[in-house]
């Protein structure tokens, strides 16, 4: 990639990360890719699946289509990293990369638009609601794939912690199915000096936050892969008052269906046996989110010689992630990859999901080429 384009990339993806939007909410983020691609020459629908961007690419006479996505939103979380093009939207950041992906997939177009070697029909799905809003299944609601024809979808996520710009293809499973949990534990409030006179929802709760972590430990198989986290809880409004009602949300991760059931299983049994033994009243509500991110062999295979052809360092040993990423809904429609690219040292906070993580603008060449380079050899199969 030139050092013209270069440059101007790592200015979108700038002016993307100080205007972050939350998901189901990327009206901006959208009309600023619109903007580019039309700056491209390159046609596009807006509005598919909310915010969803789909532009097409075409050339010559071969009948050959594949697909590419980019997802476009942020994350509810206040940005500490200090960076001069830090979010100017408080309490909302770039805090997953989405800004970076959106940047290389039009930084891929810009390639694919100026080199003549390719025909067929690349489609750049960009993508909203990738964050909990089920942004992949509306637009697969809405017709993407008879309205924008692929016969294949590849995709990518940054990786902290991986080598900056090296390329990790899995065999099979890249990512983990996801789950949401709510508990809604129900007791009797009271004076907090006289618990005897309540129930008490907070020392249930507790209870069940700790019985909940037996499940992984003590009925999900050593060899088998599985995470129940409780993230939030809410309860009370005095300091002298047992509250009669405690909220708990978390997220329940797997590898497998079978694995699925099973731990959805033992959390309602578990949820049953501490509202035996205290005295309350809970209530379990389960939602299943995405399947497995998971590759198809063909197209892991393509994907692993287009990093090769774009002359990137390739990973094949990386084991996959308990992570969830909803272009897994995707490859339930059509065969594809994802991988990750390597957004280099995780230190000092720049994991993902925490307020000092940046993308790292010294990839998006490198992320770029690899999508446009598996888009060719998708079309040249």
């Amino acid at each position: 990639m030139d050092e013209t384009l270069t440059a101007t990339l790592t200015g979108w993806r700038h002016h993307l990360h100080a205007h972050p939007e939350l998901t189901l909410h990327e009206r901006q983020t959208a009309a600023f890719v619109c903007s580019k691609l039309t700056e491209l020459g390159i046609p596009f629908v807006a509005g598919v699946g909310g915010h969803g961007v789909v532009a097409t690419l075409s050339r010559g006479q071969s009948n050959r289509s594949v697909g590419l996505r980019a997802d476009m939103d942020a994350l509810p979380i206040t940005e500490t990293s200090g960076a001069p093009h830090a979010s100017t939207n408080p309490g909302v950041m770039h805090a997953c990369g989405h800004d970076g992906h959106t940047t290389s997939l039009l930084g891929a177009a810009a390639l694919l638009a100026r080199d003549p070697s390719w025909g067929g029909t690349v489609q750049l799905v960009f993508q909203p609601a990738e964050e909990g809003g089920g942004g992949a299944r509306s637009m697969i609601a809405e017709g993407l794939f008879e309205r924008f024809p692929m016969e294949r979808i590849f995709g990518y996520h940054n990786w902290p912690g991986l080598d900056a710009g090296t390329v990790a293809v899995h065999d099979a499973a890249v990512m983990a199915s996801g789950g949401r949990l709510e508990f809604r534990v129900i007791g009797h409030s009271g004076h907090a000096a006289l618990p005897h006179l309540a129930r008490d929802p907070m020392v249930a709760s507790a209870h069940l936050l700790l019985a909940l972590q037996t499940i992984i430990s003590r009925n999900v198989d050593p060899l088998d892969s599985a995470v129940i986290t409780i993230a939030t809880m809410q309860a009370g409004s005095a300091v002298n008052q047992i509250p009669g009602e405690a909220v708990m949300h978390g997220t329940m991760r797997t590898l497998r269906t079978a694995v699925a059931d099973q731990v959805e299983e033992a959390i309602r049994r578990v949820a049953a046996g501490v509202a035996l033994s205290c005295d309350v009243t809970i209530d379990v509500t389960f939602r299943r989110g995405n399947p497995v991110t998971q590759n198809s062999p063909a197209e892991r295979d393509l994907a692993a010689a287009a990093v090769t052809a774009a002359g990137l360092p390739l990973r094949r040993d990386l084991l996959p992630a308990m992570t969830g990423e909803d272009f897994a809904w995707y490859l339930q429609e059509r065969p594809g990859a994802f991988v990750w690219i390597g957004n280099g040292s995780a230190a000092g906070g720049c994991e993902l999901h925490n307020s000092n993580y940046d993308f790292n603008d010294a990839i998006l060449p490198a992320a770029a080429a690899y999508l446009a380079s598996v888009a060719k050899r998708a079309l040249g199969e």
